[in-house]
């Protein structure tokens, strides 16, 4: 073989790999496309965040059904002490707390997003909280079967599989809060379904935008008189045949 076609091969072969080696480089380099596309966070502001949860004034409303109509998964003894003396005790409090403050007739839900996470307001949170959350509760509990429509049924299967997957995962999620505290299935910030927990008084929509379409209570004073220590059995029972998805379809197609 001549010199001079050596020298040509070794040229080529030179080029080849060096071509090979640039475009190896860049692709090492390069950022693979995010797929499916990461949503972007949503972000509420004060005023639009009171636009979803309402304006519930610091007194006990009425039950939106008889204090027997859960039975037997809830008893009327249950609802009586629950509804009557714990969420009234509530808002006894904070009368006593705010009377002759210009908080004195703010709603719920500026109370607590003004009181959340303050030392010198730590008293008022608590008790607004809980008077919110168990105003909210009482309606994400209905006397007879429901189920999600349409648009929130559609949600469910795309993010969980099924409703009964679902209501799975919240009674999971809810027996294991240790402690008193909340079961919740939300909108979070992603616009995607969620269940989450929350200890005490704690709300949801204080945990940059999360939205709650409906809660179970798992604090002791819900089921200790018909179920003693048995959480995950007042879970499934409650969940299984009283929870009030009208209340929550509805909660979603406001958002």
């Amino acid at each position: 073989m001549s010199q001079t076609l050596l020298s040509r091969r070794q040229m080529l072969t030179s080029g080849s790999l060096g071509g090979a080696a640039l475009v190896m480089s860049n692709l090492a380099f390069a950022q693979p496309p995010s797929y499916p596309p990461k949503k972007a966070a949503r972000k509420l502001d004060e005023a639009a965040l009171l636009a979803y949860l309402g304006a519930s004034p610091q007194s006990l409303p009425n039950l939106p059904y008889a204090q027997d109509a859960l039975e037997p998964v809830i008893s009327a003894r249950t609802v009586s002490i629950h509804y009557g003396k714990h969420h009234q005790a509530y808002f006894t409090n904070l009368h006593k707390l705010l009377a002759d403050t210009p908080l004195a007739n703010a709603t719920l839900e500026q109370l607590i997003l003004k009181s959340h996470g303050r030392e010198d307001m730590e008293d008022v949170f608590n008790n607004a909280a809980q008077a919110w959350n168990h105003n909210f509760y009482w309606k994400s509990l209905s006397p007879v079967q429901t189920q999600p429509d349409e648009r929130l049924s559609n949600a469910i299967v795309a993010k969980f599989g099924s409703v009964e997957a679902l209501s799975k995962q919240l009674l999971s999620v809810s027996a294991s809060q240790f402690g008193s505290g909340w079961g919740w299935l939300v909108v979070d910030d992603k616009h995607e379904l969620a269940v989450v927990k929350t200890g005490n008084a704690e709300t949801p929509f204080t945990r940059n935008g999360q939205l709650p379409l409906l809660t179970v209570d798992v604090w002791e004073h819900a089921y200790y008189l018909d179920y003693q220590n048995r959480r995950p059995d007042y879970l499934a029972e409650t969940i299984a045949k009283k929870l009030n998805w009208t209340f929550a379809s509805q909660n979603y197609a406001r958002i």
